[in-house]
């Protein structure tokens, strides 16, 4: 079969990247010959692992903002390094820290460098708190710890009076309505599913359990409960409103919101962002069983998706995650919408996709349009696709074209510029960021600076780059 086989794959073999070898001419060589294979076979016969991870990103990097990563030298490091997304987790630190932190990210943006080329724009993201189910106090104190051995009897209570009341035979929970919603046989969850509960008898405001997964348990632990609907747990919380409306003020580009099961959180959560807030993106994080049942409605509501593994493989059975991951994303993918997959992904993965057929597909799931700014955007993707173009750059004055190109873009080879003045504190430029990770340059003679660049090598192409 191999010897078979061969032959065809030879003759095929490296046909773009030794044809096109134009000398005034920059083109993406990485998996190039993989990606302009005819069929998905042929696609993954021609990858090479010996080829480089291509250099221009459609992917974005969020790098969560900490004690040890907050100041602007640090900053400015993850900056040349590729963050594209600043976040910042709401669940820890006060309002205070927290402005310091964005004021710092504001300041390592705009004094990295003076050179317009290698300006980067970073997107800051608020990452709520959410609705969220907790441990008290074990034996009342903050820094105590309790084992619960395998096979132990263990009552979890809810009533007010035993929430400090935690040791070895109790645990005390703050969701009153834990009773209500679960069921003998049903699970308890806690520090992230590193111990597990078996639901034996239920009470009125109690119920018995066996531990099945043993371990250490400190205070105030992560509580989950798979396969519940967890009635009366307010998508936005008190603190989540107060952290919202300092987000607003702030001037954040996005809102990562919490444990989203509806269309519904995500409306309340544009309630309390308001008028003020009405151009920061909501970013729904999925991450519950009712999150995926509903996440058609989710999407429609949301800016982009959070797909939140870690927390899906203590809500669904871990097999499944992966399937509930390629479904979002699929979908969002056809919605046009930006997703996010949490965590650890590869960059190698990017140039490893058929990106010639997930564009094919997407043209025919798109409704035939008259629109000619999409009409033209989805011209010159096409173009750039066929001419392995190293760069498109649009000119646009409110991000309308970018982000038509952007959509479009995030299924082929390439990187775009977006070419238009800069607005600073919540404007489009840095909240776009997102979508494709495109670069973001200022109008004038910071891009004319571009052709500039090119001139200098004497060839004339800085010309052709502004007639383009």
């Amino acid at each position: 079969m191999d010897r078979l086989f061969d032959p065809l794959l030879s003759a095929r073999i490296r046909r773009y990247s030794e044809a096109m070898t134009q000398p005034d001419s920059f083109i993406q060589r990485q998996q190039l010959d993989a990606s302009m294979a005819d069929t998905f076979l042929e696609h993954l016969c021609l990858l090479d692992i010996d080829q480089e991870p291509i250099t221009a990103r459609n992917t974005s990097i969020i790098c969560t903002i900490g004690p040890a990563s907050r100041s602007i030298p640090k900053l400015q490091e993850m900056v040349k390094a590729g963050m594209n997304i600043a976040r910042l987790n709401f669940s820890h630190g006060s309002h205070e820290y927290h402005g310091e932190s964005i004021k710092n990210i504001r300041e390592a943006v705009e004094t990295i460098t003076s050179d317009p080329l290698y300006y980067r724009p970073v997107a800051i993201a608020l990452d709520t708190k959410g609705p969220e189910i907790r441990t008290g106090l074990v034996k009342g104190k903050v820094e105590e710890e309790v084992e619960l051995g395998k096979g132990s009897t263990v009552r979890v209570v809810t009533a007010e009076s035993d929430k400090d009341k935690t040791d070895g035979k109790i645990v005390w929970v703050d969701y009153p309505s834990l009773a209500k919603v679960i069921e003998k046989g049903g699970k308890i969850y806690i520090d992230d599913g590193l111990i597990g509960l078996r639901v034996t008898e239920i009470g009125p405001d109690w119920v018995d359990t066996v531990v099945e997964a043993g371990g250490k348990l400190c205070s105030r632990k992560g509580v989950n409960i798979p396969g519940c609907d967890l009635v009366g747990l307010q998508a936005v919380s008190e603190r989540d409103e107060a952290d919202l409306r300092f987000g607003v003020s702030q001037g954040v580009d996005m809102v990562f919101a919490s444990f989203i099961r509806s269309a519904k959180d995500v409306k309340d959560v544009r309630r309390v962002l308001g008028a003020h807030g009405r151009e920061i993106k909501v970013i729904s994080k999925v991450e519950s069983r009712q999150g995926v049942q509903n996440f058609e409605e989710i999407l429609a509501e949301s800016d982009g998706v959070m797909v939140a593994r870690g927390d899906l493989g203590i809500e669904i059975p871990a097999e499944k995650v992966f399937i509930a991951q390629k479904m979002m994303i699929g979908r969002c993918n056809s919605a046009g919408k930006p997703v996010i997959c949490a965590t650890q992904i590869c960059r190698e993965a990017e140039a490893a996709i058929f990106h010639q057929q997930l564009f094919e597909e997407l043209r025919r799931l798109t409704p035939l349009s008259s629109d000619p700014t999409e009409v033209t955007a989805i011209g010159a993707v096409e173009s750039s696709f066929k001419s392995c173009a190293g760069a498109i750059i649009v000119l646009t004055t409110s991000g309308r074209a970018q982000r038509f190109t952007s959509v479009k873009l995030c299924f082929i080879e390439g990187a775009a510029l977006r070419i238009c003045p800069r607005r600073r504190g919540g404007g489009e430029d840095t909240a776009d960021s997102l979508w494709s990770g495109l670069n973001v340059i200022e109008s004038g003679q910071k891009w004319k600076s571009l052709a500039a660049a090119a001139d200098e090598r004497g060839d004339g192409s800085g010309r052709r780059t502004l007639n383009t």
